[in-house]
């Protein structure tokens, strides 16, 4: 059965919250979606499948939008019509990603896991900025315990020397937890709260097209012993539906609704600041 959560205190149900929740056409993004629509929020979901996106869209009465994250030229389009069509944004959680195949390079010329898992959630939330803090909002990024096998380079983010599919998500994965570090170093102050999660291993067609060894985990019999979407949400809707502060820390990292350990990479504040500052001229590049 879909885990329920009461809605976030100081937010009654006549006061619906707008959540904003990317990848969410299929796995723990539509799970997260069906419960908080259900509890009364005006869930705003985006996804990449045109069909799954607008089936869920319709299912559960919420607004939907395209974006291929691979295309950093979508996700500013995406950013212009969110901006444009809600004033107030309450949450914004940064849940699109996936593991690639061997290394390709988007057409904006970076190594596309990078790209789909960090640049292009970095950018929108980047370009939400004002309308985000505006709001006092939370930004909930869902990151993985497989950051614990990244290796972060800020000076070979295009993964260019020995490149390996799992290397090149769990990096990814590490950059998610260092952009919610530096996200709540820059801007707690102005009214942001933010967590990085790991949803656990979860039964969806995640991997599916990649060429990562993983793929066969989510393909056979193994997935039996995999959570369900639903089970692979819980955490993400315990950081929207709690208190920063008083039921989690922002900036931190966690997993079954508690602090988790991380890659040590991922506690480098001189690597989350430099992080920070490389993906902003990464984006920049080709405004």
């Amino acid at each position: 059965m879909p885990v329920r959560h009461p809605p976030t205190k100081g937010h009654p149900l006549t006061t619906p919250r707008t959540i904003v929740i990317t990848g969410a056409s299929d796995g723990i993004g539509a799970a997260a979606a069906r419960t908080l629509a259900q509890a009364g929020d005006q869930v705003v979901v985006v996804g990449r499948s045109a069909g799954k996106t607008r089936a869920l869209a319709g299912d559960i009465g919420a607004d939907h939008y395209l974006a291929d994250f691979a295309d950093l030229a979508q996700v500013r389009d995406l950013a212009e019509k969110l901006k444009a069509n809600y004033p107030r944004i309450d949450v914004l959680a940064n849940n699109a990603g996936g593991i690639m195949g061997k290394r390709t390079l988007t057409v904006d010329g970076n190594e596309t896991t990078f790209q789909v898992n960090h640049l292009a959630p970095f950018l929108l939330t980047t370009l939400l900025m004002d309308t985000l803090t505006a709001s006092d909002a939370k930004v909930i990024n869902t990151s993985s315990a497989a950051n614990n096998f990244g290796k972060l380079d800020l000076f070979d983010l295009n993964a260019e020397h020995g490149y390996s599919t799992n290397r090149a998500y769990g990096t990814g994965k590490l950059a998610n937890i260092l952009f919610t570090s530096e996200l709540h170093r820059r801007f707690h102050d102005q009214g942001i709260t933010t967590a990085a999660f790991h949803p656990g291993v979860v039964r969806t067609n995640f991997a599916a097209e990649s060429g990562s060894p993983w793929r066969h985990a989510y393909t056979t019999l193994l997935n039996r012993f995999m959570l369900s979407p639903d089970q692979g949400a819980d955490t993400m809707l315990w950081l929207i539906n709690g208190t920063a502060g008083t039921d989690w820390i922002s900036g931190a990292y966690y997993a079954k609704r508690a602090l988790a350990k991380a890659n040590a990479q991922a506690y480098d504040a001189g690597l989350a600041r430099g992080l920070w500052e490389k993906s902003e001229e990464l984006v920049k590049a080709f405004a």
